[in-house]
């Protein structure tokens, strides 16, 4: 008994230490991200290995939301990336209850085809997409990325959204139904509820992979009108120089409403992510 009350605040002090440590390791990016973003352009390269600039500045925000298509490129951010993972999230939510609650042939098929559909490298995929794209008329616009980004997360949340309706009893539904409820009913009035930390882990999820793609957006968007954010940050690089301060000004701009999505959503993610590991 002795030795373990000895070793306990020693354990303790261990676990604090790897608990700093992995926040230090996640968090420099970004310290250096607003590091970079308040530094003044003639100092980026004779004080960039400084911790902090000698002279800071907010200049470069003025410049990247008064002088450029920053706020055009965040507006079509946002929508893409809300739109992708509201419509995402609805079909994800169909799907998973229909192979938690049904069985129906093809079912086993119908589930290795969507696996599959995450084992190819979208390098691959790339051309042909792009081809599909173009047949429909849908190039230079931001529908086709928000129906390329909805094609390509739904089969990973459909299986994200079948581990939160298996870990719900049936006898839920069955006793609903048995008070008159129809099975839609049931699912509105019941379910759904009990699924709003699976509903709300899935919108994180799909809104933060829209919001930071770039493959697909970078080749199914050319004119600066429907350019998303992380295509426009290119614009902040020329052939002979690259513009890091007004870059890293956009960068932590864009951190924003992300920020404020997870925070509105944090409850409900955390709750999600805990009950979807553990199913029955």
């Amino acid at each position: 008994m002795s030795v373990q009350v000895r070793r306990s605040p020693l354990r303790s002090f261990g676990k604090l230490c790897a608990i700093l440590f992995y926040l230090c390791f996640a968090l420099f990016p970004i310290y250096w991200l607003v590091k970079i973003s308040v530094t003044p352009d003639q100092l980026v390269y004779t004080e960039g290995t400084k911790l902090w600039p000698s002279t800071a500045t907010l200049g470069n925000f003025g410049k990247v939301i008064f002088q450029t298509d920053f706020l055009i490129f965040f507006r079509n951010s946002l929508f893409v990336s809300l739109s992708t993972a509201a419509v995402t999230t609805l079909i994800a939510a169909a799907g998973g209850y229909a192979f938690s609650r049904f069985e129906f042939s093809g079912k086993r098929i119908l589930v290795a085809l969507l696996l599959l559909t995450q084992m190819f490298p979208l390098l691959m995929i790339i051309a042909p997409i792009y081809r599909i794209v173009a047949a429909l008329g849908l190039l230079n616009s931001l529908p086709s990325l928000i129906l390329v980004y909805t094609a390509f997360n739904i089969p990973f949340a459909t299986f994200l959204m079948q581990s939160f309706f298996d870990g719900i009893p049936k006898d839920l539904e069955d006793a609903a139904m048995m008070d008159g409820c129809s099975r839609f009913q049931a699912l509105r009035k019941v379910i759904l509820p009990l699924t709003l930390p699976g509903l709300g882990a899935t919108l994180g999820f799909i809104f933060t992979a829209a919001w930071s793609e770039i493959l697909f957006a970078l080749m199914l968007i050319r004119s600066n009108d429907a350019m998303t954010f992380p295509v426009g940050l290119l614009t902040f690089v020329s052939k002979f120089s690259v513009d890091w301060g007004q870059m890293m000004a956009a960068g932590v701009l864009a951190l924003v409403p992300s920020c404020i999505f997870f925070i509105f959503i944090q409850k409900y993610l955390v709750q999600g992510l805990t009950s979807g590991a553990v199913k029955g």
